[in-house]
């Protein structure tokens, strides 16, 4: 009857240990690739919205608003790579806007209070970052 007892002891043991060992084998959910991929995708992105806020604030209208508020233009080139996370998409968000705004093949270029603001703002807060 000891032998039985060990054995089903034994047994259920093993049985309830089997399940825990087998999930805590399980194949990672994302891949090294994937995740390489993410990064780089990260990256890339990244260095799009710069590149956006790189062209609005090379612009010469643009160039004209901040001389006009006295604001330095080459201080807040050099702060756009101390942008990142919300900060950088936001101001690209507003950058692509601008951009938006100042294309179209207009002879002429109107711009609007609410893009005066948003370019202001872009270059104030690229020069508070660069403080």
């Amino acid at each position: 009857m000891q032998v039985v007892r060990k054995t089903i002891a034994l047994f259920l043991s093993l049985w309830l240990v089997a399940p825990a060992s087998a999930g805590a084998q399980q194949a990672h959910v994302a891949d090294r690739a994937a995740l390489e991929r993410a990064v780089a995708d990260a990256v890339a992105r990244a260095d799009a919205d710069r590149a956006a806020i790189r062209r609005v604030l090379q612009r010469q209208e643009i160039k004209d608003v901040a001389r006009g508020a006295g604001l330095d233009l080459t201080r807040a080139e050099a702060a756009v790579g101390l942008l990142s996370g919300e900060q950088l998409t936001q101001a690209a968000g507003y950058a692509n806007q601008i951009e938006q705004d100042l294309s179209g093949g207009a002879t002429t270029i109107v711009l609007t209070a609410t893009t005066i603001i948003i370019i202001l703002l872009i270059v104030i807060l690229i020069v508070l970052i660069a403080d």
